[in-house]
């Protein structure tokens, strides 16, 4: 068994869950978590939500359930090498992205401007709302009935929160989550670790859209280094197996650089307990300050040349015209909605009504998306 370090999330430590349950005798609180994430409607969904390209672009694009998967192995091998709880490292990771509406950030965009005025959207308050009252698979409560440290790394998944939105203050409210500290050393390499995998995965997928090429990489820092070594290694590797070499050391070159800076965080700061790295004012897991100026040099590219390019943008704002015309027509006609959520919407007020309907079509892959709008339109946008 590996060691583990004073400062991880011990597993006979956990604060507990919200409703009490009886220990599993065989699986860790954070195991069981894990299991309750992999085993929920709201991940299985993720296979037909969109990443950056529709879920019928092609067969071989990440979907957010691929990005997920990509996330917790990255985090689960972060957290090996820096002896903390691989387990909830990893059930963090395949939790972070279950609150993502179809058609991915086109459709949390659009789904943002139409609850303008009752309340907002937010991807990361809707994983919330999905892991404790959404999911309905058990018979005592609703949601996962998560641990405490899970529902406080999925909170602040992006760092302590000064001003939390609806959901978030209200559970604060029942089950303080220490907003103003910093998360578990396994809620931050979750969190870089999705970094890692953003970066990597959409150089693999805009390589293989014909979207940029490779020579339109190598003036970047980091990336145009890590391609060019390849190519003097390998001068007759084909373009397939040069992308994956490439990429493949990219991901290293990133994880390598965070273990290095991370260790060095911790021998500085010297944490005893999980406390201390609440406490600590600042990260303890990060990249270098030259590796973080290497990841917005490339996400900027990455913006410009593929999220912004123009035969994905034709597809997004079509997307978009879907989730705007579904939630005005089922928040002025709730009838429309299936009998669950129909009931749900009887007598409300329009805020609440916005907010059942932004759940309803929040949870939508991309193919029901259109679907339902076919249905209900008897057209497609496409």
């Amino acid at each position: 068994m590996p060691v583990t370090a004073c400062y991880a999330a011990l597993p006979q430590m956990s604060r507990g869950r919200r409703f009490a349950e009886p220990a599993d005798p065989e699986r860790s609180p954070y195991q069981r978590d894990r299991d309750r994430v992999i085993h929920s409607t709201a991940f299985r969904r993720l296979q037909y939500k969109t990443q950056v390209f529709v879920f019928h672009a092609g067969d071989h694009f990440r979907s957010r359930l691929t990005h997920s998967i990509e996330v917790s192995q990255i985090a689960r091998s972060l957290a090996r090498a820096l002896a903390l709880d691989e387990d909830l490292a990893e059930a963090l990771a395949l939790a972070h992205d279950l609150g993502h509406t179809c058609f991915g950030h086109a459709g949390e965009d659009a789904l943002q401007a139409c609850m303008a005025g009752f309340g907002g959207f937010d991807h990361n308050e809707q994983t919330v709302r999905i892991l404790t009252s959404l999911e309905r698979r058990y018979a005592d409560f609703d949601g996962l009935n998560l641990t405490w440290e899970m529902l406080e790394g999925v909170v602040k998944h992006n760092g302590p929160l000064k001003a939390p939105r609806t959901t978030i203050a209200e559970l604060d409210a029942e089950w303080p989550l220490a907003l103003d500290q910093q998360p578990s050393l396994e809620a931050q390499i979750a969190a870089l670790a999705d970094d890692i995998a953003y970066n990597s995965h959409d150089i693999d997928d805009g390589l293989a859209a014909g979207l940029f090429e490779v020579a339109d990489l190598i003036d970047l820092p980091l990336v145009g280094p890590v391609f060019r070594a390849v190519r003097e290694r390998y001068p007759t590797l084909e373009g397939t197996r040069l992308r994956h070499e490439a990429v493949r050391r990219l991901v290293n070159a990133m994880v390598r650089d965070l273990l290095e800076e991370t260790r060095t965080r911790l021998e500085a700061k010297q944490p005893q307990s999980i406390a201390d790295v609440r406490a600590a004012g600042a990260p303890l897991a990060a990249f270098s300050a030259t590796m973080q100026a290497h990841d917005r040099s490339l996400k900027g590219f990455l913006f410009q040349r593929m999220w912004r390019h123009p035969s994905v943008l034709d597809v997004t704002e079509r997307a978009k015209q879907v989730v705007v015309r579904l939630f005005e027509r089922y928040h002025e006609d709730p009838a429309a909605l299936p009998e669950r959520w129909r009931h749900a919407t009887v007598g409300t007020t329009p805020t609440a009504r916005a907010r059942i309907v932004a759940d309803y079509i929040a949870g939508m892959t991309d193919r029901f998306a259109y679907q339902d709008h076919a249905r209900l339109f008897e057209i497609s946008p496409q």
